[in-house]
């Protein structure tokens, strides 16, 4: 018995929005990998990008559980030596809330090529509009 393994042209791509609005960052985040790298579908395979488009909007309204807001430290590093800087959650929601969300998906994601195609399928945006009306997209509950 041979395997069966959908081919680039089989591979049929939908798109989901998902509401960011009061959804705790970690489920959603769990939510949209699982869509994301195709594990939702019956044809998944681990080495193929099989997943879906996902739109997340409302990425300023997501909510941090427990103390997180204080107590969360996001890093990145500027390239130079001692470059290393740290900035509270709190802060970072102000500033690029869309960044936080980012972040969080993309760390579920795998660290590979495929998961930089599965990153590009993903679209974040802080308010309640987005422009892909065109490619009808079916609203998906946050919660994992």
């Amino acid at each position: 018995m041979k395997t069966e393994f959908p081919s680039k042209n089989e591979i049929d791509r939908e798109w989901f929005v998902i509401d960011a609005e009061n959804a705790v960052l970690g489920r959603l985040a769990s939510k949209a990998a699982f869509v994301l790298t195709g594990k939702h579908k019956p044809t998944f395979t681990p080495f193929l990008d099989t997943g879906d488009h996902v739109i997340v909007i409302n990425a300023e309204k997501v909510r941090l559980t427990g103390a997180k807001e204080e107590q969360k430290i996001y890093h990145y590093h500027s390239g130079y030596p001692g470059g290393l800087r740290s900035l509270q959650a709190k802060k970072v929601r102000a500033e690029r809330p869309v960044k936080m969300v980012e972040e969080a998906i993309r760390g579920m994601l795998p660290k590979s090529k495929l998961g930089n195609q599965m990153y590009r399928k993903l679209k974040v945006y802080a308010g309640d509009k987005h422009p892909h009306t065109a490619q009808k997209p079916t609203p998906m509950s946050a919660q994992a």
